[in-house]
C-alpha cells in the first residue's frame, strides 16, 4: 500500500469520525434546548443521522418511540439497514434505524462500517437518557402542579371556614329580623313581598355557607350503618318532579344484596342529589340517568351517569376546584363538586369522574365497608 493510499484511508476514516462526532454533539445541543418537546428531538435528530453515515447521498432514516415513528423524507425499508433498540429504565420503548435506499459493498456490518455500530448504538443510548430525562420533568411537573393544587385548596378551605364563621352571625339577624317584620300587623303588600325576597336571598346565602363549612370540612360526618339503596331511592324522590318536567328517563339499577355501610345518611343524600342535579343541567332537553349500586372489593359502589353534554378534558380536570364553575354568573356557586369531594373525603372514600363532549359523564363512588366489629 503506497503512502497516498493510505494518507487517503486515514483522512477518509478522520472524516468519519468527525462526522460521528458532530452527530453526538448537535444531538446533544438540540435535547438541552429549554422547553423543547420530545417530538422536536426526534425529528430533528433524525435530520442529523444521514450526514453521519458513510453514504450520506442514499441514506435514510427513523426513530420509533413508543410506536410512534419520526422518519426522513422518503425513508423506506430495505435490505439494508442498521438498526440499535431504544431501553429506558430496562424498557424498550423503540428503535434508531439506519438505511441505505441502494445496494453498497459488504463492510464490517453488511455496507455499514464497525464505527458505525459504535455510533448507532450510543444515539440509541442518547436517546434513552433523553426520554428519561424528559418523563422525570412531566412526572415533576405533575407534582408541582398537584402540591399547588392541594395548597389552594388547603388556602381555600381555611379561608372558607373563617368567611363562614364571621358572616354566619350577621346573616342570622338578617334573617330573623326579616321573619319578625313579616308579622308587623298592617304590613303592606309590596313591603311583605320585599322581606319574602329578603328571606329567600338570606336563606340561599346560608346554604352557601353551610357548603363553604363542608368544604373545609368544619362540619365532620355523623357516621350510622345505612343502607345504601334507600338514600339512593330517597334522593331521586327529590329529583324526580324535575326529571318528568325535562324528559330526563331514569332508571335506577340496585343491588339489593349490599351490606349496610358506615355513613352520613344526610350527607349521602346530598352527595347524590347534587350529582343528579349536575346531571339533569347537562341535559337540559331531556335524555338519559342511570343510577345505579354494586358490591365492590371491600366496598359499596355508587354510580351516576347521564346522556348530556359531557366535559372537555380541560373542565374535567377542574370540576373539585372550588367556586371554578362553566355557568354562567348567578347560576352557580362552583361549590357543588368540590362539596361532593369534601365529602366522599370524609367517609373515606373514592370518587372517579369520566366524561366525554356530547357523549355524557359517568360518576363512580366507592364508599368502604365497615370494618369487623363496626356497628356504627
Amino acid at each position: 500500500m503506497t503512502p497516498e493510499s493510505i494518507r487517503r484511508r486515514l483522512t477518509s476514516a478522520l472524516e468519519e469520525r468527525v462526522k460521528e462526532l458532530t452527530c453526538l454533539l448537535r444531538m446533544a445541543e438540540i435535547a438541552g434546548k429549554p422547553g423543547i418537546s420530545i417530538n422536536d428531538i426526534l425529528q430533528q435528530t433524525v435530520a442529523l443521522l444521514i450526514p453521519a453515515w458513510q453514504y450520506p447521498e442514499i441514506a435514510s432514516a427513523r426513530i420509533v418511540l413508543d410506536g410512534y415513528a419520526h422518519a426522513a423524507p422518503g425513508f423506506r425499508l430495505t435490505p439494508y439497514a442498521q438498526r440499535a433498540d431504544v431501553i429506558a429504565q430496562g424498557v424498550r420503548r423503540g428503535f434508531v434505524e439506519v438505511v441505505y435506499l441502494e445496494e453498497r459493498p459488504d463492510l464490517d456490518e453488511g455496507p455499514f462500517l464497525r464505527e458505525e455500530r459504535n455510533l448507532i448504538n450510543a444515539i440509541a443510548q442518547q436517546m434513552a437518557l433523553i426520554v428519561e430525562r424528559k418523563q422525570a420533568e412531566l412526572d415533576r411537573t405533575r407534582l408541582e402542579s398537584q402540591l399547588r393544587h392541594a395548597d389552594r385548596l388547603a388556602t381555600i378551605g381555611l379561608l372558607a371556614a373563617g368567611v363562614a364563621h364571621e358572616l354566619n352571625e350577621p346573616l342570622g339577624n338578617v334573617l330573623g329580623f326579616a321573619q319578625l317584620a313579616q308579622k308587623c300587623p298592617g304590613l303592606p303588600d309590596a313591603a311583605h313581598r320585599d322581606l319574602t325576597k329578603i328571606e329567600t336571598a338570606s336563606l340561599h346565602a346560608r346554604e352557601i355557607i353551610r357548603k363553604l363549612l363542608m368544604f373545609a370540612r368544619q362540619m365532620p360526618p355523623e357516621k350510622t350503618m345505612v343502607d345504601i339503596n334507600r338514600i339512593v331511592r330517597e334522593a331521586l324522590s327529590l329529583t324526580e318532579a324535575r326529571c318528568a318536567a325535562i324528559g330526563v328517563d331514569t332508571e335506577c339499577v340496585l343491588d339489593s344484596s349490599l351490606p349496610r355501610i358506615p355513613a352520613d345518611p344526610a350527607q349521602i343524600n346530598q352527595v347524590i342529589v347534587n350529582l343528579v342535579v349536575n346531571a339533569l343541567q347537562a341535559m337540559p332537553n331531556g335524555g338519559a340517568l342511570r343510577v345505579g349500586t354494586e358490591a365492590g372489593e371491600g366496598c359499596v359502589v355508587l354510580h351516576i351517569e347521564d346522556s348530556g353534554t359531557g366535559m372537555s378534558p380541560e373542565v374535567l380536570r377542574q370540576v373539585f376546584v372550588p367556586f371554578f364553575t362553566t355557568k354562567e354568573v348567578g347560576q352557580g356557586t362552583g361549590l357543588g363538586l368540590p362539596v361532593v369531594h369534601g365529602i366522599v373525603t370524609s367517609h373515606e372514600a373514592t370518587i372517579q369522574v369520566e366524561s366525554e363532549e356530547g357523549v355524557g359523564t359517568r360518576v363512580e363512588i366507592r364508599l368502604p365497608m365497615a370494618l369487623p366489629g363496626e356497628t356504627g
